[in-house]
């Protein structure tokens, strides 16, 4: 039987993967939601306009939404489907990009209601990456008690003799 903290890692990988495809999905392309691509391609241009050091790189509106979307698409199908520890990576890009999508809200000015959604997500990446870390750490702990414990029983012997 799975571990607890399997279960919830596998349930929170899955859930954000989905959510992140979609959202990236919808900055992508209108197929979805047309509204919602209209708004978000409104937000962007905001976004740009509040940071015109993206300008003179030569980062427009459309290509910041282009990247942050297909970041979250990719990164998104890597925590849905891919195993192991490129699941850390893409949680910790993702959770890069939440930080940058907070940055950009704050700067226009929206209100905590236009955010929220990236605040509970941000939330929710780092308690799934602090637990995924956290069950890699058990076992070295538990490896090293069971070599302090043999390392102490040699120094006893040694002692007897």
């Amino acid at each position: 039987m799975a571990s607890p903290r399997t279960i919830t890692i596998v349930a929170l990988s899955f859930a954000l993967g989905l959510f992140f495809v979609f959202m990236g999905t919808i900055k992508l392309t209108p197929r979805l939601s047309k509204d919602a691509y209209d708004e978000m391609k409104r937000a962007y241009k905001s976004y740009a306009k509040a940071l015109p050091g993206l300008k003179k790189i030569g980062i427009s509106s459309v290509l910041l939404r282009k990247i942050i979307g297909s970041l979250e698409v990719g990164c998104g199908v890597v925590l849905t489907l891919v195993p192991g520890r490129p699941k850390d990576v893409a949680n910790f890009l993702l959770l890069l990009v939440m930080l940058a999508v907070l940055f950009f809200h704050q700067l226009v000015g929206d209100p905590l209601k236009r955010y929220a959604h990236a605040l509970v997500f941000g939330i929710l990446l780092t308690c799934r990456l602090l637990i995924a870390r956290q069950s890699d750490d058990r076992p070295e702990r538990e490896d090293s008690r069971e070599e302090q414990h043999i390392n102490d029983q040699e120094k006893n012997k040694v002692k007897q003799s």
